[in-house]
């Protein structure tokens, strides 16, 4: 229980965050037509990539100190509460089936722990020493990156988590809303996305939850392409665990190679299902163990890998 004058300080905290603030000409949204609400969110989320564009550089400057660390066996580890969290879980989440990454690669830590993705966890947001005994949990070093993800900036898990990171030597990345936050300051690779008030005050799962998306998007994808993970734009380390995604694998390789139905199922067929292997198998014109021999030696860089087998 948080004391009188603690709950004084935040609310004055608070009051000075653009994503809290309030908006009086929306003081009467909720008398308007369900249309003209709808034309009211779709033009304030029109707003939003121009604000992630601005940070570009900053977001490209993360992105390939993860993608360095990675490539070194590193993880890429993403901490946040409520909206935030949850957001970091759904992008790690993905990482598996898009990118054949291996178990533990992305992980997604949320205040509060797995629960917390349905059901609001008390107190657990408030927390930096949770934070960082998650962070322990994991036995976070130097190789791995953490990315603090946090609306309002000032957030302690995820600014906890950033603090606790950095002084185990990892790379640090700080995803906020505000301008001069906390957890910006707190990291090696401050991004704020700065997208204003929301439609409904401090709901930050609108704007500021589509940014932080926005951004995540861009951080798992490039890295993973830094990585090797794709060739050109199609995703060549998916893992084919279902009839959709065994028929997009075929689809990849036929789009990759221009190869005959036979010979791409006799590909797949020989290199288990991988979906890189038979496309070095095709286009190298070499066996599914040389296939294999190549991409090890290649780190999984099937463009190598094709030189290689060139000669």
């Amino acid at each position: 229980m948080t004391s009188a004058a603690d709950q004084q300080q935040l609310r004055a905290q608070l009051d000075t965050l653009t994503t809290e603030a309030f908006r009086p000409e929306l003081a009467e949204i909720d008398r308007l037509e369900t249309i003209e609400i709808a034309r009211i969110m779709n033009g304030e989320d029109a707003a939003v990539p121009a604000a992630v564009a601005t940070e570009l550089p900053r977001i490209a400057a993360a992105i390939d100190g993860i993608a360095e660390r990675m490539a070194r066996g590193g993880r890429l580890i993403y901490m946040g509460a409520g909206t935030a969290g949850r957001l970091g879980v759904l992008d790690a989440s993905e990482c598996p089936p898009t990118f054949n990454t291996g178990p533990g690669q992305v992980v997604g830590l949320i205040a509060g722990g797995p629960a917390a993705m349905v059901t609001s966890v008390e107190g657990a947001e408030d927390s930096k020493e949770l934070a960082a005994a998650d962070l322990d949990a994991l036995s976070v070093g130097a190789q791995d990156s953490v990315v603090g993800i946090s609306a309002s900036g000032r957030t302690p898990y995820a600014v906890g988590a950033v603090e606790h990171a950095r002084r185990l030597g990892a790379l640090t990345v700080g995803l906020s809303c505000n301008a001069g936050s906390a957890l910006a300051a707190a990291a090696e690779h401050g991004i704020e996305i700065v997208v204003g008030p929301e439609l409904l005050t401090g709901s930050t799962r609108l704007k500021a939850g589509t940014a932080q998306k926005l951004v995540l998007n861009m951080v798992s994808t490039i890295t993973m392409i830094r990585l090797g993970k794709t060739y050109g734009n199609l995703m060549v380390d998916v893992r084919a665990s279902n009839d959709k995604l065994r028929a997009r694998s075929r689809r990849i390789v036929s789009l990759a190679t221009g190869a005959p139905a036979p010979r791409i199922e006799a590909a797949l067929a020989a290199s288990a299902g991988e979906t890189k292997h038979a496309i070095l198998a095709i286009l190298g014109e070499v066996d599914a163990p040389t296939a294999t021999r190549l991409l090890t030696e290649s780190d999984g860089h099937l463009r190598a890998a094709l030189e290689a087998a060139r000669g």
